[in-house]
């Protein structure tokens, strides 16, 4: 499973199809994350960690 920002769907996308990994599942919060103060970031967490619990117990 990876998380990252939705910034990089294509390059995990380009990434799991060379590693043979295409059904690895991928979880993307939204862009940016860099220059996100504290009270943004927990929104981006409250938004994915039900997509991220799918993808660790799928």
């Amino acid at each position: 499973m990876s998380l990252a920002s939705s910034e990089f769907e294509d390059a995990a996308e380009t990434q799991a199809r060379a590693l043979g990994m295409r059904d690895a599942r991928r979880v993307f919060v939204p862009h940016p994350i860099q220059d996100a103060n504290d009270d943004e970031m927990r929104l981006k967490a409250d938004g994915c960690v039900d997509a991220v619990i799918a993808a660790l117990t799928a």
